[in-house]
Formats: C-alpha cells, structure tokens, sequence
C-alpha cells in the first residue's frame, strides 16, 4: 500500500490531473541520454519505497517501465521499436493497491512521453452502461474520449456482464473492444476486480483478455504488513500504538486472513480499524480535564474492540 491513502467515491468518475513534480525532468532537445533513463529508472525504485509489500507488483511494472526504457533507446539507434500494448488487468480483493498503482502508471507513462496528457479517470458501469438503445455506446464512447492521453481505470469491470444477454452491459463491453482498436495507442485501459471473478469474466468473454497483455496480481497482505500500514495510518494522523495494540492487531490480522481469505478488505479493513478505535479513545479520555500528550496520543488495546 501507498503512503498516500485515496479514498475514491462509488458511482463518480474521479478525473485525477497528473502532478509531474514527483517523476519529470526536463530534457533538452527532446532526447532522452542514458544517464536520464537511468535516473527515471532509479526515481521510480525511490517512489517504491513509500509501498508496504506489493513485492510481485512492483517487480513487475518495473519491467514494464524497464521495457519502454530500451524501446526507446533501440528507437534512437534505428532499430525496431515496436510499441508495446499497455493495457492491463488488475486482479485483487479490496484494499491492495490496485487503484494507487493504477494512478502512478498515469503520471510514469506520460513522463516516458507514452501518454500525451497522463490524467486519470476512474469509472464504474454506472458511467458505462445506459438506460435504453444506443445510450450505453455513446455513454462509453464519451467516457473514452475523456480518457484519451491517459489512463482509464474500470473497476470490478466483470459487471458489466451481469445482467445476461439483454442488459446493456454487453454493449458497453462491445464498444470498449471498438476503442481499443480505433485508439489503440492513445490511452491506456486498466480493468480491475476481484480475482475470481476476473477470471470468470475473462472466459466468458473470448477474445477479450488477449487485449490486454499485462495482467497484475495485487496479493493479500500478510499480518506484518497489514501492522505496518497500521503504524503508518495512526503516525499520519499524528497517533501511536501501545504495544498491547500492536500485539492485539497482529493477533486479529492472523485470524481474519485465516478464516475469512476471500474477498479480504486488506487496507481498507486496517483503515476502518484505525477510525472505530480513535472514536473509541476519545471516549475514554473525554471526561479527564487536562489529559497529557501522551495520553492524546496512545491508542491502548483496549480501544480496539475486535471480532474475530
């Protein structure tokens, strides 16, 4: 999980301008050097390191990264640089990253000049599918053109196929097919989901995961990681953890990832953790008249009331 926690609203489009303060740097004349490359390459590895596991998923979009790197490099020796397609999936439960990596993506491609313009548009099948005949087509054929120059993410894209033959999500589905091909290097389409149900919505559309060459796994985070994210959400909040605390999560991450792995909410179960127990904190300290910094600040155990 990224150190900047986003919080995305159900049935909105989220438009996200890219921010180049973090990966641009100006080059002159418009070629990219090796030591530039080099550089890019090392600032990604930095922008790494604020993620708590995810090991796999950055391993591989720093190979995807890697591979544009050269292509460019073999571009500028006269050698063939074939674009590679970047349309992607994301399999993963809840709460593991995918939506974050998905915005890092916007602003890396359009910093390797991939993308024109590296905004960011988030969109469910409220924004794809319409109400009658023809809506649905011209709905998705907006929204796409809003994505245009960068990334459009589709989460739990499988439902859009639903509703069975005669919902309208089928059409949605149909027209995205059209776009990727009309516009097949002028955005970037990420579907994400659940990962069974990912893979069940692949199969009973043939011919559709092969447009999309790039397919990411978002594990579950394990229950040292799961603490980590913890520790960090309550230091963002200007909070600590006792110790009791600590070793109470622990305990209750273990159970959940153990008898409830499916669907696991991850960051989003530590999150609504963190925010029940600073409710429940400030009960117990509300009635002391001058409570010191210390106690403003700890988290006990006992602010933690957890059910396995």
């Amino acid at each position: 999980m990224t150190a900047h926690v986003n919080h995305s609203k159900q049935g909105k489009i989220n438009i996200i301008l890219n921010d180049m303060s973090s990966f641009s740097t100006p080059v002159s004349g418009g070629v990219q050097s090796t030591q530039t490359d080099w550089h890019r390459f090392k600032r990604i590895e930095d922008y790494f390191a604020n993620f708590i596991g995810m090991d796999s998923v950055k391993e591989h979009v720093k190979e995807i990264y890697a591979q544009l790197l050269v292509t460019k490099r073999r571009e500028q020796a006269g050698l063939n640089g074939r674009k590679q397609v970047l349309h992607m999936l994301f399999k993963g439960n809840p709460g593991t990253g995918k939506t974050t990596v998905a915005r890092m993506l916007a602003t890396l491609f359009h910093d390797m000049e991939i993308l024109e313009k590296g905004h960011f548009i988030e969109a469910d099948r409220s924004e794809l599918v319409g109400e009658y005949i023809g809506h649905t087509a011209q709905k998705t054929k907006d929204l796409i053109t809003k994505a245009l120059g960068g990334v459009l993410f589709i989460d739990e894209a499988y439902s859009l196929a639903r509703g069975g033959e005669k919902d309208f999500g089928k059409e949605a589905i149909d027209t995205i097919v059209k776009c990727m091909e009309d516009h097949h290097d002028e955005f970037v389409l990420i579907l994400a989901g659940y990962p069974h149900e990912m893979t069940r919505f692949m199969a009973l559309n043939p011919g559709l995961e092969s447009r999309f060459p790039l397919q990411l796994s978002f594990p579950d985070y394990n229950a040292s990681e799961l603490i980590e994210i913890a520790d960090f959400m309550v230091k963002e909040r200007e909070y600590k953890l006792s110790r009791d605390a600590m070793r109470k999560l622990h305990h209750y991450f273990q159970n959940r990832l153990s008898f409830s792995p499916h669907n696991f909410s991850n960051g989003r179960l530590v999150r609504n953790v963190i925010e029940h127990a600073i409710r429940k904190q400030a009960m117990r300290i509300v009635g002391i008249e001058t409570p010191s910094l210390d106690q403003l600040m700890t988290l006990e155990a006992k602010d933690f009331m957890l059910s396995d």
